[in-house]
């Protein structure tokens, strides 16, 4: 089993379930992990025998520009478009972390994990 990690992307977005969110915005981080079984090995040298992770970010950043509610939604409209372009992998996991949220206090982040696996 191959694991390809997107790790800290960073985006500043206006996703938030309060309208001042929606017209503010903040920052987040994105973390991305698939893994995969490659069908001829990791030693080919070829970027068509495991998943380009530039592709990841593409869709990571398409997806943080289309503003929702819930990063529920964000995180899970990014692994299906990522289950779109690579139907042979296990499983994604999606980590999205909203930097410092409006909330009553000082908190670092909040954040959504969503893991899809590939029913067989």
């Amino acid at each position: 089993m191959m694991k390809i990690s997107l790790h800290e992307a960073k985006f500043f977005a206006n996703h938030g379930f309060y309208p001042e969110e929606q017209l503010l915005g903040t920052h987040f981080v994105v973390n991305i992990d698939v893994e995969f079984e490659p069908e001829r090995g990791v030693l080919t040298d070829e970027l068509t025998d495991t998943v380009n992770y530039m592709q990841l970010y593409a869709i990571a950043a398409d997806e943080m520009k289309q503003t929702k509610k819930l990063l529920e939604a964000v995180a899970g409209e990014i692994i299906d478009r990522i289950r779109a372009s690579f139907p042979y992998l296990h499983s994604i996991r999606v980590e999205l972390k909203k930097l410092n949220p409006p909330l009553a206090g000082p908190v670092g982040y909040t954040a959504v994990t969503l893991t899809d696996i590939k029913k067989d």
